[in-house]
């Protein structure tokens, strides 16, 4: 039925546009939007009707630009605002998995000429609403036509970047911003995002960053970042180093988005996860320390130090990938930086009373809040990985007298939920299949240096064989 009413419908819109009131203009296209809707009347669509639309968009544009330049009283904005909805609309119905088309419609300048419009409605000293519903539309269109499309992708970035994703992106209107992020994904591919390298360009992707911080629009944002930019650890670097330290955190929530993921991974994606590990690695290792700012209470909202806290959040999160945990096995430094922080906290922790100093005196109805809850736990977490099946590091942690310091961190801890877990893990990957870490903890526990119900809590047991002391494990390895 919608496909036989188009060949009627198409020509009361010509016959509109060429002698026809704006009232007749627009019955005619509300009406050609709805068959748009069904998949038959797009594919029959003929080139004369994006023609006729065309038209339309080209004067209502024409008007406005006279109203809002010359201050013309005569125009009536609200109908030509209507008109522009409305052609949107239809347009967008019209390309809707329909490459024939997206075809007519670029080769006739409707992508040029929609983008010259946008600038229009930007210009436009009003925000009433009929004016918001056009600019919505416009790029909803872009979108559209932009789907699936390489060519009118192409059209788009050459016609609108950046200019009109930076004025659409820092837009008084949460939709205007929300279909923006959507057309720059879209039209966004590996090539587009090394352009975005560029100091003049570095801006666009900055102002996604803001969006999806200040939650105008989360889901394309989101994609934005985690399916375009993040594919680029130079861009990575660039906007890490123009962020400031609230908008870093929010950058490394994105990256543990991405690399929490449980799609398999190809070899071009580690490739990727890999020079963030050391980059976010080397970060880590310039940062540490800042994280005894948190000792006092002025320092609490301190935040150089919660970066610090999420970077050791992600490398946790990257030691728990075999690809990525043997790589930065391997990084100069990192192991020792843990080690190095683990103590420096828990001497804090020891000399005053502060978030690092171990608690176990709540209720269990109560709950810290402190941004540094768990970084105990999280360092003992990453030194137990760091160690997985590795015997220099195993070597390298008791060359630096840190398993006497894990194993002062076995007790219960409010401030470090599961630090006895994260422990025993630890203890378990430095003593598995090494004789010297056994042989210390052993000696340890003979001499009254470690407590032998700790080990028995961990799963361990000291036994005595022809005047040797050996370290056994009395639990089954967890799977």
């Amino acid at each position: 039925m919608a496909a036989a009413a188009l060949p009627a419908v198409a020509a009361r819109l010509g016959r509109a546009v060429v002698a026809g009131p704006a009232a007749a203009r627009l019955e005619s296209l509300r009406a050609l939007t709805g068959l748009f809707r069904e998949a038959q009347p797009r594919e029959m669509a003929e080139e004369s009707i994006f023609q006729n639309l065309l038209e339309i968009l080209m004067k209502a544009s024409n008007e406005i630009e006279r109203v809002y330049k010359e201050s013309c009283e005569s125009v009536d904005v609200d109908t030509c605002l209507l008109l522009i909805a409305e052609c949107f609309r239809c347009l967008r119905n019209a390309c809707v998995e329909c490459a024939k088309n997206q075809h007519v419609m670029r080769s006739l300048g409707l992508i040029a000429t929609s983008v010259h419009l946008i600038k229009v409605l930007h210009g436009a000293q009003v925000k009433q609403e009929s004016l918001l519903t056009a600019f919505r539309c416009s790029l909803q269109f872009l979108g559209n036509i932009a789907a699936g499309n390489g060519d009118s992708q192409n059209s788009i970035w050459k016609c609108a970047f950046p200019d009109l994703f930076l004025t659409c992106l820092t837009y008084n209107d949460e939709k205007i911003v929300a279909y923006c992020c959507m057309v720059l994904f879209t039209c966004l591919n590996s090539e587009r995002v090394r352009e975005l390298l560029d100091p003049e360009n570095l801006t666009v992707p900055l102002h996604v960053l803001k969006v999806y911080r200040e939650e105008l629009e989360t889901e394309w944002s989101f994609l934005v970042v985690t399916d375009h930019l993040l594919k680029c650890p130079e861009l990575v670097k660039a906007l890490y180093a123009k962020l400031s330290n609230q908008e870093r955190v929010t950058l490394l929530d994105l990256i543990m988005a991405k690399i929490s993921e449980k799609n398999p991974v190809t070899n071009e994606e580690m490739i990727v996860f890999l020079r963030h590990a050391d980059f976010l690695a080397g970060r880590f290792q310039e940062k540490c320390q800042a994280v005894l700012k948190l000792t006092s209470a002025t320092g609490a909202d301190d935040e150089e130090a919660l970066v610090t806290i999420r970077l050791l959040d992600v490398l946790c999160e990257m030691t728990s990938n075999n690809g990525q945990l043997e790589h930065l096995q391997t990084l100069p430094g990192l192991l020792e930086t843990a080690v190095d922080t683990l103590r420096l906290t828990h001497l804090a922790g020891k000399q005053a009373v502060n978030i690092f100093t171990a608690t176990h005196a709540m209720t269990g109805q109560e709950e810290i809040s402190h941004p540094a809850v768990g970084f105990k736990s999280h360092l003992i977490r990453l030194i137990g990985n760091l160690c997985y099946k590795n015997k220099e590091n195993q070597d390298k942690v008791c060359q630096l007298d840190g398993i006497p310091l894990i194993l002062d961190n076995c007790s219960i801890d409010d401030n470090n939920p599961f630090v006895n877990q994260w422990a025993v893990y630890a203890i378990r990957n430095l003593t598995e299949q090494n004789e010297r870490n056994q042989e210390l903890i052993a000696r340890m526990e003979e001499r009254g240096l470690a407590d032998n119900s700790v080990l028995e809590s961990m799963g361990l047991k000291i036994e005595k064989q022809d005047d040797k002391l050996i370290l056994r494990s009395v639990r089954k390895n967890p799977t």
